[in-house]
């Protein structure tokens, strides 16, 4: 009875119902709009351009336009730690998990890395700033930073057999998410130390903020910047819908191996998180409160990073595998996320997480 209270409660939030829904129902346009020919091969690809380019680095940097408080700066401190250190974790703890393909040397290290780096930056940052709102864009972009670093670096070296190339440390750094990422923290830290102007909030009440809050300071400026940060979503799904419009579904159901890896992407990758980030949260080590668990998980919990795949297929290790698992675990994603939702909100019912 306690768990059908948690899914009503869960299902009667009109925030959650509603990212659920626009999701589901704008990746399935998208698809539709595929098979019927109105959107071409290319399509999909000029969307991705255009959210990872444009729309998402918008809603990166504003995310961090928004007051600094002492626990805001702790739990972002400590995400940006997890964001690292779990990187160097699932390394080795994945290995296990594909110990049965050690004789198919690709096989082992295609499954691996596709099941470390999930899409945290065009699947999961869109449906945790409709869930979560401006708090979960912040901790999803500082969440990011190790992600972008594990992945242009060991990723790439892991793929590639090549030693790591200068082309690959400047899109780790010099890529607009990136910079709208490190520019944004870089300013919401040190709010408090620049000079001031006061403003009226949007209370009305008088306060002094950063002349650079432009949220506050420059309307005129947040607004486009709001305007490029709402298109992200949409088309980042409208560009899911074509590209599953695009693939074939039959080799990738028929294969076990996709199936296998499918359930541990979406469902033993986020477990793992969930069970060490309670350990240190209970120990005090690196706590995290349930809106930075939640961001993480359902980060997490992505169908593989398009670099990766594109690793696999440019690399020519296991290229048919990367491109089947890419589709089922994007449906899987799409499935999953609800049911993550629900677990997370079981979960902040308990109280595990603070």
């Amino acid at each position: 009875m306690y768990f059908l209270r948690i899914l009503e409660k869960t299902f009667t939030n009109m925030d959650i119902v509603s990212a659920i829904t626009s999701t589901v129902s704008i990746i399935i346009i998208g698809y539709i709009m595929r098979k019927k020919n109105v959107f071409d091969e290319h399509f999909a690809k000029v969307l991705s351009k255009v959210v990872l380019s444009v729309a998402l680095p918008a809603l990166a940097f504003t995310s961090f336009m928004q007051p600094i408080d002492a626990k805001t700066l702790s739990q972002s401190t400590n995400v940006l730690v997890w964001g690292i250190v779990m990187y160097v974790v699932l390394i080795f703890i994945m290995n296990p998990f594909f110990s049965m393909y050690r004789q198919q040397g690709d096989r082992q290290t295609t499954l691996k890395i596709l099941s470390i780096f999930g899409s945290t930056t065009f699947f999961g940052l869109p449906i945790v700033g409709a869930v979560w709102g401006t708090k979960g864009i912040l901790y999803g972009s500082i969440f990011n930073i190790g992600y972008r670093i594990f992945l242009y670096s060991y990723a790439y070296i892991k793929m590639s057999g090549l030693k790591m190339e200068i082309a690959n440390i400047k899109k780790m750094f010099l890529n607009p998410i990136v910079i709208a990422t490190f520019l944004g923290l870089l300013l919401w830290l040190i709010q408090n130390f620049v000079p001031s102007v006061r403003v009226h909030s949007i209370a009305g009440d008088i306060q002094n903020v950063a002349f650079y809050r432009i949220d506050l300071t420059a309307p005129w400026i947040m607004k486009p910047l709001t305007y490029l940060s709402n298109i992200s979503s949409p088309l980042a799904w409208l560009s899911i819908g074509a590209t599953l419009g695009s693939i074939s579904f039959g080799k990738a159901f028929s294969d076990k191996t996709v199936w296998y890896y499918t359930f541990i992407k979406i469902v033993i990758v986020p477990l793992i998180n969930i069970v060490l980030l309670y350990g240190l949260t209970l120990t005090h080590i690196l706590p995290v409160d349930q809106t930075a668990l939640s961001v993480i998980i359902v980060m997490m919990a992505t169908p593989p990073a398009t670099v990766a795949v594109s690793y696999a297929i440019n690399f020519d290790k296991e290229a048919v595998l990367a491109s089947s698992a890419s589709l089922l675990a994007t449906l899987g994603s799409v499935i999953m996320t609800p049911v993550w939702i629900v677990i997370l909100n079981l979960i902040n019912h308990i109280g595990l997480f603070k």
